[in-house]
């Protein structure tokens, strides 16, 4: 009978659970994103790679979302929209991390997969 698991799934040198905890650690902070950046870079792990574009790109989307509340009259509104946006997506990718899913977040997470990949490719 055949195994219905991938290589990254049954233990292979760049397995799911490898990088699952690393994952996690990307979501936790942006020191946890620095730490798991640091981790990752040591022995990279493609699972860990996509969770840490993922949660680079919710850490920036906030970055910005707290520019936004400068701006005059809506700027406020808008950051508070960002924000629980951002907490919404942060929460899905603490769950697929935790899952073992390699999902983009819900709304951003393909131009995050595109955009992140594009600056880091390199050191990632």
């Amino acid at each position: 009978m055949e195994n219905p698991q991938t290589p990254l799934e049954n233990g292979g040198s760049n397995s799911v659970n490898d990088g699952k905890n690393i994952a996690i650690i990307a979501y936790l902070t942006i020191i946890g994103l620095i730490i798991a950046f640091v981790l990752n870079n040591e022995k990279r792990n493609d699972f860990a790679t996509y969770h840490i574009r993922q949660s680079l790109g919710i850490f920036l989307t906030l970055f910005v979302g707290g520019i936004l509340r400068y701006i005059p009259l809506i700027g406020w509104l808008l950051s508070i929209v960002v924000v629980i946006l951002m907490v919404v997506l942060w929460i899905v990718g603490v769950i697929n991390a935790a899952n073992g899913n390699k999902k983009p977040v819900p709304i951003l997470g393909e131009y995050y997969k595109q955009f992140i990949f594009r600056i880091v490719e390199s050191t990632i």
